[in-house]
């Protein structure tokens, strides 16, 4: 295609996408009680070959074609990072530090037992076929662990959001775990990717790169960013200059995690959680929050619609494999989370909350499989698996979460309204950390 008919088709594309999401978010919404962002990852499935390209796969050549998907994983990469910045500016160091301890066992019992069960199904899947070329036990192994303890950072923070948790301990613990939990999958990943073939260094540079990047940052960004913060304030503004600055500082830091190998998510929310509070937050989530959640997130739904073929789970025997990854998986993750709190000190409907949302894979799923997918670890077959896997637990977050903890706090006047519209402002985490 040429650069003109890329134009044309990518306008369309952005019509049908942006139709879509708001569509089938507002009708998951609406009757379904789940969130926005929910029925946006359904409407990237609807929008790939498991419907639109089954039912008219004329139709959906034509919106898609191969050459523009290009342009739609960049500006699915730019969807998700601002995302994650955004999520990054709620982060209230205060509840994170109160948390540690049993956020750090709940994050560590959230990725044990998901280990244990890859360990246990990796063999079986790899028989199966399952895998990519090349790819040998150990690797099966570690990237499943990976898949199956991931936990919905971004998810985690609208769910939050939207339930009013923002300062409960609920909410902190919840997101304090998620992020102990996602950096060390993200590790885990960049050790399958150094086992497949781009050897040891690639691992050594995500790990050893983002512990400097993330010291660094923690460490000097919150006095090297400050004068961004007293400008705000000064002016009693954020304009286009000083937008545009952060604008920049997001750009460099993707591009420093991207560059290391770990994603350019934690870029962005590392560089949200280093920038001053105030007048500064305050606006730069109102002027980034409507274009990156209305236009650029839904570009990342699709691309990874556009990848998922669910018609390929097509026999008895793949159904089986489904069911099991699928059992194991919430098993694994929500009880162990559960158990974790439990043991230290939360009561019973906030340790069930807490594995109830801990269970959800969302966003981070999608993330890390697509990933997998394109330098050839899995196969088509199981990235639809996956992608059922995190749609599922992703969908069963919200009335689980409500189930279990929802109308006790409700009763204690803890927990805000079910359906509050989460575009009324931006996400906002409780503490640190996703269709």
């Amino acid at each position: 295609m040429t650069p003109a008919q890329l134009s044309v088709a990518f306008f369309l594309q952005m019509f049908v996408i942006i139709g879509a999401c708001r569509g089938v978010g507002w009708v998951a919404k609406r009757y379904f009680g789940q969130p926005q962002v929910v029925g946006e990852m359904i409407a990237g499935v609807i929008l790939g070959p498991s419907l639109l390209g089954l039912l008219a796969p004329d139709l959906q050549s034509m919106l898609f074609p191969k050459e523009s998907k290009s342009i739609l994983f960049v500006g699915a990469q730019m969807g998700v990072g601002l995302y994650m910045f955004l999520v990054g500016l709620g982060f209230q160091a205060q509840h994170f530090k109160s948390n540690a301890r049993s956020a750090a066992a709940v994050s560590i019992s959230g990725m044990a037992a998901p280990f244990l069960v890859a360990v246990a199904i990796a063999p079986w899947l790899l028989g199966a076929g399952l895998f990519g070329k090349g790819v040998d036990t150990f690797q099966a192994t570690l990237f499943m662990g990976a898949a199956i303890s991931i936990t919905a950072f971004p998810m985690l923070a609208r769910i939050i959001h939207e339930r009013g948790l923002s300062g409960t301990p609920l909410g902190a613990l919840s997101l304090s775990a998620g992020a102990i939990d996602d950096a060390g999958a993200w590790t885990v990943l960049a050790i399958v990717l150094a086992a497949f073939g781009d050897g040891a260094g690639v691992a050594i540079k995500a790990i050893v790169g983002g512990v400097a990047f993330a010291g660094l940052m923690l460490t000097f960004g919150p006095r090297l960013l400050a004068p961004l913060g007293r400008i705000a304030e000064r002016e009693g503004r954020v304009g286009p200059g000083l937008l545009g600055v952060v604008l920049m500082l997001f750009m460099l830091s993707a591009f420093a995690m991207d560059a290391i190998g770990i994603h350019a998510v934690f870029g962005g929310f590392i560089l949200g959680v280093v920038m001053p509070r105030g007048l500064l937050a305050r606006e730069v989530k109102r002027q980034l929050e409507p274009f990156a959640v209305v236009v650029l997130l839904p570009m990342f739904f699709t691309f990874s619609g556009l990848h998922t073929q669910l018609t390929m789970v097509n026999s008895f025997s793949l159904v089986l494999v489904t069911a099991a990854i699928l059992g194991g998986s919430i098993l694994a993750k929500g009880g162990a989370c559960w158990a974790a709190a439990r043991l230290t000190g939360q009561d019973n409907p906030t340790a069930l909350g807490i594995g109830a949302l801990m269970n959800a894979r969302g966003l981070m799923e999608l993330i890390i499989i697509n990933i997998g997918l394109q330098r050839g670890v899995i196969g088509p077959a199981l990235f639809s698996m996956l992608v059922l896997m995190a749609i599922v637990t992703t969908l069963m977050a919200s009335p689980l979460f409500e189930w279990v903890y929802g109308r006790e706090a409700r009763e204690r006047g803890e927990l805000g309204a079910l359906n509050a519209d989460p575009d009324e402002e931006p996400p906002r985490a409780a503490a640190p950390a996703a269709t």
